[in-house]
């Protein structure tokens, strides 16, 4: 049976008969402002920070706020569901939670937090490589629920290929490798703040618990960590990758693989061909390259190009439900959700997560139903309409 998502306001406005509101506002795009007031500037700013002067960041939340949503009357409506299969999985919603590191700097039950809630609402958990807990942890937290590995690629083969066959034992079902930060960006704000948590050990949980990273190590981690550091430095991401590179990942996951930060039509093309499973249109929420395109206004061009051959995932800039289903109007089979979880996680844990995932779903739910739309396939094009820039 498909879940009603939208039940949740009734929940809410049930349990305020003795007088209880929600922790966290319902409106989820306060969320920011509220992490910043409890929050550290070096964890707030490493989190919500973009490249160069945020244009980028800016420009996502514009490209989604520029298109409006042109509701249909007199559609049966009454039942919905919106369940979706991706990457071969069944999924109760067109949701997963987008990978995000060193989670810990924001509350001290990181990753498995997010990992548990995400469990508890039946959407996938997309684990970073640059988690502050090792992936087979995340992997016990999360039972048997539904979970994807995303990889920074190392230049160390060995590393890579470490990583992706501890991810497969760990239960991991789909790869996401992300393509967009073969160097780190200009960041003012974590500059400012001469704030990175990789050089403080945060973040580095899958390499310094893995046999081919440790193997480079002249000391163990605990007696030498700043060798451990910087190894980890040196290694991190490779500049060098190009597209043949891809056929190693194929050789060495034998589940769906999607690339994570296509922007271009012509790239998503060259996935296809090199018989990747699936892209994100993204621009990593805006923290790799100021000045890029936005990540909605990439999306219908990708879609364009290589809907029929590749799952389509969408991510940058959501913060809303009605955002979820402009980015479904415009071809994504569904959405990858980052920094709105992530202050959830912040401001209450796992509980925190979980009030993230039901509101967006809840809004979605409705969005969906008084737009005349009774599943996430129905929404194309035409029900959008742009604002005159």
């Amino acid at each position: 049976m498909p879940k009603h998502w939208a039940d949740f306001q009734y929940e809410i406005y049930l349990n305020g008969m003795t007088g209880a509101v929600p922790r966290l506002p319902t409106d989820l795009t306060r969320l920011e402002e509220l992490t910043e007031r409890r929050l550290g500037p070096g964890p707030f700013g490493y989190v919500a920070g973009s490249a160069g002067d945020g244009s980028t960041a800016r420009a996502n939340r514009a490209a989604l706020a520029r298109r409006r949503i042109v509701p249909r009357m007199l559609r049966d409506v009454h039942e919905r569901d919106l369940r979706v299969e991706v990457l071969g999985r069944d999924l109760p919603a067109p949701l997963a939670l987008a990978p995000v590191g060193v989670l810990s700097i924001m509350h001290p039950d990181a990753e498995p937090a997010a990992a548990r809630a995400a469990a508890a609402q039946g959407v996938p958990y997309i684990l970073s490589s640059a988690s502050s807990t090792p992936m087979e942890q995340v992997a016990e937290a999360m039972g048997d629920a539904e979970r994807w590995f995303q990889l920074y690629w190392p230049k160390d083969r060995e590393v890579a290929r470490s990583f992706l066959d501890r991810a497969r034992t760990a239960g991991y079902t789909a790869l996401f490798v992300t393509l967009d930060t073969p160097l780190l960006s200009w960041r003012p704000r974590d500059l400012d703040q001469a704030y990175l948590p990789f050089l403080h050990g945060v973040g580095t949980a899958n390499y310094f618990s893995d046999p081919a990273f440790l193997a480079g190590l002249a000391k163990p981690v605990h007696e030498d960590p700043n060798a451990a550091v910087m190894h980890f430095v040196g290694m991190f991401s490779d500049p060098a990758k190009s597209w043949p590179d891809l056929a190693f990942l194929r050789e060495n996951w034998d589940g769906p693989i999607v690339l994570k930060g296509v922007l271009h039509p012509d790239d998503a093309r060259l996935a296809a061909d090199a018989g990747m499973d699936g892209v994100v249109v993204s621009n990593h929420g805006g923290r790799q390259v100021a000045g890029s395109v936005a990540a909605a206004d990439a999306l219908p061009r990708v879609v364009e190009a290589v809907g029929d051959r590749l799952t389509v995932l969408f991510d940058s800039g959501v913060r809303t439900g009605d955002d979820v289903f402009k980015a479904l109007a415009l071809g994504a089979r569904a959405v990858l959700l980052g920094r709105p979880y992530v202050y959830g996680l912040g401001l209450d844990g796992q509980a925190g997560v979980e009030h993230v995932i039901r509101c967006l779903l809840a809004e979605l739910d409705l969005t969906l139903a008084l737009s005349g739309h009774a599943s996430p396939d129905t929404p194309v094009p035409a029900d959008l309409v742009e604002d005159p820039v």
